[in-house]
């Protein structure tokens, strides 16, 4: 069975930085894109940012700068460093595994609760 597990979150102060990881296991993980999603409460789940298999990154518009998404591919694992935290980015950060190709294939993990806070 595929698991994405996270880990990372925590409670941390405006202004600082969180380092966030998720390992991905049975699949063939170089080949897939890896993103990170966040939920905040009575909001709907938002991109945050992805990487493909070649290393190409896409970040949303409000974390640019600020974040930044890479991947082990030797470690079955992707990273996001966050810098600067504000308040308003507390949610709970999904992992996420796509692989687009005959069919459609794609994981999530549970998530990891990252709360800005002072």
């Amino acid at each position: 069975q595929v698991q994405l597990v996270e880990s990372g979150g925590g409670l941390v102060q405006p202004g600082g930085s969180l380092r966030l990881s998720c390992v991905a296991s049975r699949i063939i993980f170089r080949s897939y894109t890896m993103g990170w999603y966040r939920q905040a409460p009575g909001k709907q789940r938002e991109l945050v940012a992805a990487i493909t298999s070649g290393g190409s990154t896409n970040y949303a518009d409000p974390v640019k700068g600020r974040f930044t998404i890479s991947r082990d591919n030797a470690k079955n694992t992707v990273y996001l460093q966050m810098n600067s935290l504000k308040p308003e980015e507390t949610a709970v950060y999904y992992c996420n595994a796509d692989l687009r190709g005959v069919v459609r294939q794609n994981y999530w993990g549970q998530g990891t609760q990252v709360t800005v806070s002072s």
